[in-house]
C-alpha cells in the first residue's frame, strides 16, 4: 500500500512506522492518522509481523503534535469526530494490540505525540529527546488520551503539572517519573528497540498477547483484572504454546515457539 505520510517496512518479523513529515516535525494531520490507520491495521493482520515500532523521520522529532493549521476551520462536530478517531487508533489499534508496539522517540514528542508513544506498550527515548502536553497554551486540552494515560503512567499529581504548565521535560526526568522505559544515545536508540523485541519474540507469543490483555485491563472499568488474569492463566493450559514451554523447561532446553 501506498503512503502519503509514513514510511512502513517489514524486517525480520517487525514492522516498523516511520512518521515522515520531517519538515513539519512529523505533526498529525488527518492524513497522518489516515496513513497510521491503515499501517497499524496492515501490520496487525500480517502474519510475519510479530511486533510493531513507531518512530519519526529525521534527528529532531518523534511527533511534534498535531497539525495546528487544520484546527482553524474545525467545527465542534469536527473536533469530536477527529478526537474520537484518534481515540480509536491510539486505544484500539495501539494500545489493544496483541502484537508488541514500541515507541522509539528520537526527538520532539509534543501533544498527539506523546499522547501517540502513551499508547505504545513501551517508550524508549534518545536522550535529546524532549516531552510534554503543551495544548492548554492554546486553549486546548489533550484529546488523544493524553489525560488519562499520564495520569495512569506518572500519577495525578505529575500529570496536572505537565498539562497545566504545558511544560516539556527532558527524556531524563520522563524516565525517573515512569513515563519512559529507558532513556539511550541516539545512536543506539533503535537497536535496543530492536534488542527488546527480539528476546520478546522468543516467548510464546499466545502468552505475550495475553500479558498485554490482562495488564490492559488494570485500566478497564468495564472489566476486572483479577477475573482476565484467571482466565487468561487457565485457558493458556489448553495451548501448544504452554505444552511445549512445559517441555523445554523441564528437559533443559530452550522452547521452540
Amino acid at each position: 500500500m501506498e503512503y502519503q505520510n509514513l514510511l512502513y517496512q517489514v524486517d525480520k518479523h517487525i514492522a516498523f512506522i516511520t512518521i515522515n513529515r520531517a519538515s513539519a516535525l512529523n505533526a498529525l494531520n488527518q492524513q497522518t492518522l489516515d496513513d497510521l490507520e491503515a499501517a497499524l491495521v496492515s501490520a496487525q493482520r500480517d502474519v510475519e509481523v510479530k511486533g510493531i515500532v513507531i518512530t519519526g523521520a529525521g534527528e529532531k522529532a518523534f511527533v511534534a503534535g498535531a497539525d495546528i493549521k487544520e484546527f482553524i476551520d474545525l467545527s465542534q462536530s469536527d473536533a469530536h469526530s477527529l478526537s474520537q478517531k484518534g481515540h480509536y487508533i491510539f486505544t484500539e489499534l495501539i494500545e489493544k494490540s496483541k502484537k508488541p508496539v514500541i515507541a522509539a522517540v528520537n526527538g520532539f514528542a509534543l501533544g498527539g505525540g506523546l499522547e501517540l508513544a502513551m499508547a505504545c506498550h513501551m517508550r524508549f527515548a534518545s536522550d535529546q529527546a524532549k516531552l510534554g502536553l503543551p495544548e492548554v497554551s492554546l486553549g486546548l486540552l489533550p484529546g488523544y488520551g493524553g489525560t488519562q494515560r499520564l495520569t495512569r503512567l506518572v500519577g495525578r499529581g505529575r500529570a496536572l503539572q505537565m498539562i497545566l504548565t504545558a511544560d516539556m521535560i527532558s527524556a531524563d526526568d520522563g524516565f525517573r517519573m515512569g513515563l519512559i522505559n529507558e532513556v539511550l544515545p541516539a545512536e543506539g536508540l533503535m537497536d535496543r528497540v530492536i534488542q527488546v523485541l527480539d528476546r520478546i519474540f522468543s516467548r510464546s507469543s499466545t502468552a505475550v498477547a495475553s500479558a498485554i490483555d490482562a495488564v490492559n485491563a488494570c485500566d478497564d472499568s468495564s472489566r476486572n483484572g483479577y477475573e482476565v488474569e484467571i482466565d487468561h492463566f487457565s485457558n493458556l493450559f489448553l495451548t501448544d504454546d504452554f505444552k511445549e514451554g512445559v517441555d523445554a523447561f523441564l528437559g533443559k532446553r530452550k522452547p521452540n515457539f
